[in-house]
């Protein structure tokens, strides 16, 4: 085999990096949260400013660890050294304990299976046990609680149990504006792994402006939490309450809680639960979900007058194509007028046979089968036109407004999704769309392309938007069809960004395209591919849809 160029080293952080990107973050917190830290938090980022380093680094290695039990046997840390020392101060403050009351089943996972059969008496038959059997025979014998040395008094290994891990998720929250994000941040952006647009950001950019914005997003976020850990969804609707938020970006995340909630009473057939959980909720969805509840308990009146306020005010298109169906269904059975099926131009068709099935997909044999030289075929699906709309956009996307950015790794705008997300940014968006008019969109697209290589967003797949299909689209894609894609993402981001058809192939010698939106055996249009082939070919957009028969 020929000579591999060898790969650049792998770029390591310092040993300590974990620790100074936590005072990093606690400076920064200090400098634009410090009316809203509350007297613990402050005594936390004092008292451990004034820790020994290594006591520190590993407050720091347990709080970004899964805990909050850990086993000093299985701490080991080359710059930190003698576990025992670094963690005399934290046991001081009372930020650790050794005496945290364990019962059989979390000491069960604390230990190995060797370990669990050395605190059971010995009878026959129990080396045969798995792990589970040997916890629950443990709790049958000893059912109270225990601290882990009173469990294990002759074990070589001291428990440590985190006891500020609360405090510190609030002070990762107030930094980050979510707790999607984690301190992993900072090293994976030093090591070059994610990059992030830089945003000019001011002292006062921050994601919550008071106290009590911080205490309603965590609510909702333990809300969600004992949703996903299997609390029953009625008593989730008891904790979540009803009390109204005043912050318009929480009353919107706890919309969105509660049609998750509704929806999730509606599958456990507890309809009239869903019914009102969706009528609080109000968000996008909701209505035709309530329309659906009523047909399906006959209150076909009920579910009519709501088809027409739907009809009368979309809250979308998406809205509006189902109400569509529901009005014909339900207008039959009351003796009403059905309102005529206006689906417009509709998308050519192709039909193919190949040989198959494709190992790598009913898309992938397509492509293969159509492309050649003079008309190469992309397996674009959504990430084309979303990729050229965030090029040209960039600067739009990206401009530092209030609220939008208070950190240095957002992706995106905290807002990119809100209703007003354009309303905001209209004279930022109508000039880079301006482009489009005079042609100078190609070099900007392009420009963009090479400086933002690899930042993150949600629009641009890089390892997809090669330069090779970025020049075929810029040759082959008129401005008019892109303005109207754009104009339609805009209308909304968070919808509109998926539907789009599979493949697109282009005709450089002619400076054409066409999209093909691709269907193996079985398989169906879903409605949001049914409004981007209704949009495309309503406007003259060539695009068709591929059924494809397996030869085999």
């Amino acid at each position: 085999m020929p000579n591999q160029p060898a790969l650049p080293p792998v770029p390591q952080p310092a040993p300590l990096y974990y620790l100074d990107n936590f005072q990093q973050a606690l400076d920064w917190l200090q400098q634009r949260y410090v009316d809203l830290l509350d007297r613990q938090e402050l005594d936390f980022i004092r008292c451990f400013t004034a820790l020994p380093e290594t006591s520190r680094a590993l407050l720091v290695r347990l709080i970004m660890r899964k805990g909050p039990h850990f086993r000093s046997d299985r701490l080991r840390y080359g710059e930190i050294g003698d576990i025992h020392d670094a963690a005399a101060p934290l046991l001081e403050l009372g930020w650790i304990t050794e005496d945290h009351p364990l019962d059989a089943l979390e000491l069960g996972k604390l230990l190995r299976r060797e370990e669990l059969l050395a605190l059971l008496p010995a009878v026959a038959g129990l080396h045969t046990l798995r792990k589970p059997q040997l916890i629950e025979q443990l709790r049958s014998q000893r059912p109270g609680q225990g601290s882990f040395c009173q469990w294990c008094p002759d074990h070589p290994a001291r428990l440590f149990t985190l006891l500020v891990g609360d405090l510190c998720e609030g002070l990762r929250l107030m930094f980050f504006g979510n707790l999607r994000q984690g301190w992993e941040e900072f090293v994976l952006t030093q090591l070059g792994v994610f990059r992030y647009e830089q945003v000019a950001l001011t002292p006062d950019s921050r994601g919550f402006q008071c106290r009590e914005d911080i205490n309603g997003y965590r609510h909702l976020y333990r809300c969600h939490q004992a949703l996903d850990d299997g609390l029953p969804t009625t008593d989730v609707v008891a904790l979540l309450g009803d009390e109204p938020l005043s912050n318009p970006w929480l009353g919107s995340r706890r919309a969105r809680l509660e049609f998750t909630l509704a929806r999730q009473l509606e599958r456990e057939e507890q309809l009239d639960a869903a019914l009102e959980l969706y009528q609080r909720s109000g968000w996008r969805g909701a209505r035709q979900r309530r329309i659906r509840i009523l047909e399906k308990r006959q209150q076909h009146r009920q579910a009519y007058d709501l088809v027409q306020s739907a009809l009368a005010e979309p809250e979308d298109d998406a809205e509006l194509q189902l109400v569509l169906r529901a009005q014909r269904r339900l207008a039959r059975k009351l003796g009403q007028p059905v309102l005529p099926v206006t689906g417009g131009a509709d998308a050519a068709l192709i039909e193919l046979t190949l040989p198959g099935p494709h190992p790598l997909g009913v898309e992938l044999a397509v492509c293969e089968h159509l492309s050649s030289d003079e008309a190469p075929v992309h397996y674009v699906e959504n990430a084309l036109i979303p990729g050229l709309f965030g090029l040209l956009c960039w600067e739009a996307i990206f401009h530092p407004l209030p609220g939008a950015f208070f950190h240095p790794f957002h992706s995106a705008p905290a807002d990119l999704y809100s209703h007003d997300f354009h309303i905001r940014r209209r004279t930022q968006f109508e000039r880079c769309l301006a482009r489009l008019e005079d042609a100078s969109y190609h070099s900007h697209i392009r420009r963009q392309w090479e400086l933002k290589q690899g930042i993150q967003t949600p629009f641009i797949h890089w390892g997809l938007l090669t330069e090779e299909l970025l020049e075929q689209a810029l040759h082959c894609l008129p401005a008019a069809h892109l303005r109207l894609w754009f104009r339609r993402l805009l209308a909304d981001l968070r919808s509109h960004r998926a539907g789009m058809p599979d493949l697109i192939q282009f005709y450089p010698r002619e400076q054409r395209y066409r999209m093909i939106e691709v269907k193996g055996p079985g398989d169906r249009l879903q409605d949001n591919q049914r409004r981007w082939l209704a949009f495309c070919a309503e406007h003259g957009m060539p695009v068709e849809v591929c059924h494809v028969r397996w030869s085999s």
